[in-house]
């Protein structure tokens, strides 16, 4: 369930930011070959963190790399959120994008190795992908009801209480420190 929280906070919010793109555009002077950055900061490191994130998970611990990334992902989302400017907006997003990586990097793997009965392994993991498809379906459908009812701070807003609650979730199971039931 707890990784499944923090693949949702990331699918939902790129197909989420995707919509909002407009607004984005509108409220802060975008033209419209910078606003390809708005998506491209996030994707870029995203892109090229996944692997170094991964093998810092072997190496340094997939529950730290985890935590260390929902924590990262949602720290950016309020400043993505904030944002005044352009350039801090381009800047929070790459910040999500290295906070992403780190979550995304381990969370298959936290699966394997949390489940090693393979129809407990294969109903996670119909879960994980569940929840990637419709993370992106929900996006969509929240990006357009967010932007026209509140304005385009709130798509990122929306990552704070899911961000709140996977880290609340992923320490409850041991009443101590963050999530000890998540593999090393």
């Amino acid at each position: 369930m707890v990784v499944c929280m923090a693949q949702l906070m990331i699918v939902l919010d790129v197909t989420i930011v995707n919509v909002a793109l407009p607004s984005i555009q509108h409220d802060l002077h975008f033209s419209q070959s910078s606003l390809t950055w708005v998506v491209n900061a996030f994707l870029v490191t995203f892109g090229s963190l996944l692997l170094l994130a991964g093998r810092l998970g072997d190496l340094a611990g997939r529950k730290r790399v985890f935590l260390g990334g929902l924590v990262t992902f949602t720290a950016a989302s309020i400043l993505c959120g904030v944002a005044p400017s352009q350039a801090w907006l381009i800047a929070a997003r790459f910040l999500q994008g290295i906070g992403a990586a780190a979550q995304a990097s381990v969370i298959l793997a936290i699966i394997i190795s949390q489940f090693s009965e393979p129809s407990a392994r294969a109903r996670a993991m119909s879960a994980y992908v569940f929840v990637s498809v419709a993370g992106g379906s929900l996006g969509l459908l929240a990006g357009g009801v967010i932007t026209q009812a509140l304005s385009w701070h709130w798509v990122f807003f929306v990552n704070l209480p899911i961000g709140l609650a996977t880290f609340v979730s992923s320490t409850a199971s041991t009443g101590s420190a963050p999530s000890s039931s998540l593999p090393r």
